[in-house]
């Protein structure tokens, strides 16, 4: 059974109030009234002059129970929201497989699932290990983006992006952090709805309806109810969007975690791992409570996973 054996982010240090992302962008004043007092966004974590490499390379510092391991990475997943932004004759995997000494990793990179993408290549990396059959093997999945053009600052109708990062160690089997049962399910019809193209209405009239689904088949994926789950570990879109899919739900909204929407913003898609961590560090996640991850990615793919912490 899939399970990670540790969970790492990084958040670069500067902090960049919401209302200085909105200058950058031009937005109205309006929206910037929105995202602060309706969405509950206040500033997000940025770092100029980091590249993408070394923002996952920093997250990849923080698993403890890499060292010593690196010779049992058999595959390294790269889950990507944006597109590749590389020169020719790059090969940016690779290029940090070497770095990290994973000299024994096949590198690729998963996209075509926007900010899902992140969930979707730990469920990925899980069953790779599981048709390998190598007890010992490991998969180390990367997630998270460096902001590189005006259209990936935000997105008008629903958050503001962060440059935050994350590493999740994956492993066929451990005794903690087990994966139970996962969701996935893609929207085609919104495959267009890339910024800088405004949000279709439909989506987001769909959007709460059809993530409460997906959040209850991966419940049922696991044998488990929703209201089994100790803790939701959401993307970090806004708070209003999660008011209203915990109400879908039938649970208390204090039983999602939000406490990162106001400091990171939207990490693309390393917000569940992001979560993750602090949620742990805080005393949110104890030994045995079922958790769920859940995200959601433009184009549409929606995803959710629950664990056993």
């Amino acid at each position: 059974m899939t399970a990670l054996l540790d969970v790492a982010c990084h958040l670069p240090e500067e902090r960049v109030s919401i209302e200085d992302v909105g200058a950058r962008m031009g937005a109205d004043p309006q929206l910037i009234w929105t995202f602060r007092r309706l969405y509950g966004l206040r500033s997000v974590r940025r770092a100029p002059g980091e590249d993408h490499r070394s923002l996952l390379a920093a997250a990849v510092a923080g698993l403890t129970a890499l060292r010593g391991n690196e010779n049992r990475i058999r595959y390294v997943v790269l889950a990507r929201t944006l597109g590749p932004a590389t020169p020719a004759g790059r090969y940016p995997v690779e290029e940090l497989c070497a770095g990290l000494g994973l000299t024994n990793a096949v590198g690729f990179t998963l996209s075509q699932h926007a900010c899902a993408a992140g969930l979707v290549a730990m469920d990925l990396a899980g069953r790779l290990l599981t048709a390998d059959g190598d007890p010992d093997a490991l998969a180390l999945v990367l997630t998270g983006e460096k902001i590189v053009s005006a259209v990936a600052e935000a997105i008008p109708e629903s958050t503001v992006m962060g440059e935050g990062t994350a590493a999740v160690l994956v492993g066929p089997d451990g005794e903690r952090d087990r994966l139970l049962g996962t969701a996935t399910r893609t929207l085609g019809r919104y495959a267009e709805q890339v910024p800088p193209r405004p949000l279709d209405p439909d989506f987001v009239k769909e959007h709460n309806e059809v993530l409460a689904d997906v959040i209850r088949r991966a419940c049922a994926a696991a044998g488990v109810t929703v209201d089994d789950l100790a803790l939701i570990l959401p993307h970090n879109v806004n708070r209003l969007s999660w008011t209203w899919a915990a109400r879908l739900l039938g649970i208390p909204a204090d039983r999602v975690y939000t406490d990162n929407i106001p400091v990171t913003g939207h990490c693309f898609g390393a917000d569940p791992f992001i979560n993750h961590v602090h949620a742990r560090a805080a005393g949110r996640l104890r030994p045995g409570d079922l958790y769920l991850m859940a995200s959601v990615g433009l184009g549409a793919t929606f995803s959710a996973a629950v664990l056993r912490h």
